[in-house]
């Protein structure tokens, strides 16, 4: 692995652009993106995928090698990235810097805590909810209502035991007694607020806009009120500014935000992408999960706010994932060949190429190869997407070879990327906020209706009454099925979405609607991934795959 100064100098900038961490990692200065402000603007391709499975899609691996196929082919391309969160690191997943062939390194600096972003949007989201429990100690002259108290703390870790919390037991001493709670630290919205920010006075201003709670006479109490808002940014200052890595073949990578897509906005920084589409002919970017959840607020809540103008969407599927939604989720089936579960199972990967298609951009579907696949059901799933309405589709092998084995994707990409640029967000801002819950139900989940709770209807008239009827929506529901329900596969019809919960995130600019009973703090499951991480005695870490 070369140093980083040579990525720094391949990209056209100069020592004083960056800030050196080590001899493998940088951050990039924001006084850099004025500087490179005259500098034509590169591609801007998003990876997204059909619905995830168990067996995996690997929409990173693809991301990272359509990037190098991209540089092989000539090009100056740079992909970016969410930094992993620790919590599904050590949980289910294991480690997010890619696989094989694809990977950013370096791998245990990417995947166990980078730069410290996470820690410090951890400690300003802490910050913020220890300055709350403060005031009401001392006398709480705002007249903030406990139990009104919206603000919750975070952890970068899964922990289902801090779902629900008491906090100030134990006497007068230890505070004023009221339940609360965790998220887990991507889905904070200190998180939502450091990757959507698109300088230090944007920061600023977002976290003062913050929202904690409501004071016993109805007024919206804020960070700003709370005179929070500037520590908090303090403590961001460095944390603004995106991460610059590498991929296993040189090709810059930047690295930054961690919002999880099924509970936050689920993309890399804007700050990461707009200082990428300044120094790259082609910038590559993941949105997380299925396209009904990450693309969904890619095209809606980051593009939007941010006025980034995609051109062309990759749709990763894999023929396991096709199977697996047809219903058989047997393991000895899904690596079977079996080409009628395919034809069923491509429904679910026809709904997410419409969902690309209804925001007005072409989708190239990558079929990422497994080991073992058969070359007839490769074939057929080429079939399948040109049939569900992609423009290309394509067999891609990155984990086996790179990017050379995406070189027939990044082909195709660069076809479809020629066209022209018809990306529109896909409902009105204007339109109520129970209308766009609705809106985002149908034209992406596919569902017959939403069902709102009582509370739910009382706090978005409150939203709307207060001045944030203007405000997009951020869905959170399970990344497992189109729907709210994980055991609705393939492409479920005729559901309703409960929609249990609704919370005002002013600072990031959005409405989070909770969906049926997912959770901001996920729980470990029976066998952790963090069971098999370990460290060698020549310091070497192992088990990240």
């Amino acid at each position: 692995m070369a140093a980083i100064e040579k990525t720094v100098e391949a990209l056209g900038l100069e020592r004083a652009d960056i800030e050196l961490y080590g001899r493998d990692m940088a951050k990039i200065r924001i006084d850099a993106l004025e500087k490179l402000s005259q500098r034509p603007l590169g591609r801007y391709i998003c990876v997204t995928a059909m619905s995830p499975t168990p067996a995996g899609e690997g929409k990173t691996t693809v991301a990272i090698a359509l990037a190098d196929a991209l540089a092989g082919l000539g090009h100056n391309p740079i992909v970016t990235l969410r930094q992993p969160s620790l919590g599904p690191i050590l949980g289910i997943k294991g480690g997010g810097s890619g696989g094989g062939l694809a990977q950013v390194v370096p791998r245990a600096e990417m995947n166990l805590g980078l730069t410290g972003d996470i820690a410090a949007a951890e400690t300003a989201q802490n910050l913020l909810a220890a300055l709350i429990d403060n005031h009401l100690h001392h006398g709480n002259p705002l007249q903030l209502n406990p139990q009104e108290v919206s603000w919750r703390r975070a952890l970068d870790l899964e922990d289902r035991a801090l779902r629900r919390t008491v906090t100030g037991l134990g006497g007068g001493k230890n505070g004023v007694p009221r339940e609360t709670g965790f998220d887990i630290t991507a889905a904070s919205e200190v998180m939502a607020i450091l990757s959507l920010a698109g300088s230090f006075g944007d920061l600023r201003e977002r976290l003062g806009k913050v929202v904690v709670g409501r004071s016993f006479g109805g007024s919206l109490v804020s960070a700003e009120d709370l005179q929070a808002a500037g520590a908090m940014a303090a403590l961001l200052r460095h944390a603004l500014k995106p991460n610059l890595l590498q991929t296993l073949r040189g090709t810059p990578a930047l690295v930054h935000g961690a919002a999880f897509a099924n509970l936050g906005i689920g993309n890399s920084s804007v700050m990461a992408d707009r200082i990428a589409l300044r120094l790259g002919d082609s910038v590559i970017t993941e949105c997380g999960f299925g396209a009904e959840l990450g693309f969904e607020k890619f095209a809606n809540i980051k593009c939007r706010l941010a006025g980034l103008e995609p051109c062309c969407a990759v749709v990763v599927a894999t023929v396991r994932a096709l199977k697996f939604h047809s219903g058989g989720r047997a393991g000895t089936r899904l690596t079977r060949e079996n080409p009628d579960l395919l034809r069923l199972g491509a429904a679910n990967l026809a709904r997410q190429i419409s969902n690309v298609t209804r925001a007005g951009l072409p989708a190239v579907v990558a079929i990422n190869r497994f080991e073992g696949d058969d070359e007839a059901e490769l074939a057929l799933a080429q079939q399948l997407a040109l049939e569900g309405g992609a423009v290309a589709a394509e067999v891609a092998s990155p984990w086996s070879r790179g990017g050379n084995g995406t070189e027939a994707l990044a082909s195709a990409v660069l076809r479809a990327a020629q066209g022209p640029n018809r990306f529109r967000s896909t409902y009105d801002l204007c339109n109520p906020l129970a209308e766009k819950i609705a809106c985002i139900a149908r034209d992406f989940y596919g569902a017959s209706g939403v069902r709102l709770t009582s509370e739910t209807r009382r706090s978005l008239d409150r939203f709307q009454a207060a001045g944030y009827a203007d405000l997009p929506l951020c869905m959170v529901k399970t990344h497992l099925s189109l729907s709210h329900d994980p055991a609705l596969y393939g492409r479920p019809e005729g559901f309703v979405v409960p929609v249990t919960e609704a919370r005002l995130a002013a600072g990031a600019g959005y409405v989070l609607a909770i969906c049926g009973d997912a959770q901001s703090m996920p729980g470990l499951p029976a066998r952790p991934a963090g069971h098999r991480i370990d460290l060698t005695a020549s310091g070497e870490v192992v088990g990240l795959e």
